[in-house]
């Protein structure tokens, strides 16, 4: 059993009954799992949740400083491993005591992994960027106007267009963030100037310059007389 407080990426509470997303769906049936999701107003199932993220707000987090999300995970799997070995009151044992009873009564895995992560297919805009939580990511611009495949897992995102990778980012976790690889603005600075070239001629055309006296000629004026 897997329990949410009311993601959104997991599914919500339609009238009486909790709604699940497709993707959240296909992810349970792969584990033959069920999904909880906690109900609106609900204290006591969002306190099983909300339990474990005020244990490490007051016990991991204070005086601690991360360079990045992978420098988050690996301090806190060295703090976890400490802090399992810990005699727990409430149990009356040390929770690392109990892990083994716990997968002995846990299923196998499936031979397929479930799907995760975030993908969508578009056709990418002239400014050759994709945009994922927020955050602009650049694409190479030789598939403007083409459509491409776009994934993301918690480290990375990734753009492939006709079977082949034109684009790899590390995630980035702040808001509002336009993340460009520079061989991509290299490529589109090189494609805008070929345009300007093919659009602007590349001398300017030679016009004749006539005489006056040509067009006196031509209206019959003489421009001799007195």
């Amino acid at each position: 059993m897997l329990v949410w407080d009311g993601e959104g990426a997991i599914g919500r509470w339609r009238g009486r009954r909790g709604e699940l997303t497709a993707e959240c769906q296909g992810f349970r049936g792969t584990l033959a799992a069920r999904v909880v999701i906690c109900r609106p107003r609900d204290p006591e199932a969002k306190g099983l949740v909300e339990r474990l993220h005020d244990y490490l707000e007051r016990s991991f987090l204070p005086g601690r400083v991360f360079a990045s999300p992978a420098d988050f995970n690996g301090q806190l799997a060295g703090f976890l491993v400490r802090a399992n070995t810990r005699q727990h009151r409430v149990l009356g044992c040390r929770p690392a005591d109990r892990i083994e009873a716990d997968r002995a009564a846990m299923i196998a895995l499936p031979p397929v992994a479930p799907v995760t992560g975030w993908r969508r297919s578009a056709r990418l805009p002239r400014d050759h960027y994709v945009r994922l939580d927020a955050n602009d990511y650049s694409v190479h611009p030789s598939a403007i106007g083409r459509r491409i495949e776009i994934t993301a897992d918690l480290a990375r995102v990734r753009v492939c267009c006709g079977g082949q990778v034109i684009a790899s980012h590390e995630r980035a976790w702040a808001k509002h963030q336009t993340i460009t690889d520079p061989a991509h603005l290299a490529a589109a600075r090189a494609l805008r100037r070929d345009r300007l070239e093919v659009i602007r001629p590349a001398a300017e055309p030679a016009v004749e310059i006539r005489q006056l006296a040509d067009y006196d000629a031509a209206l019959g004026i003489d421009g001799g007389a007195a």
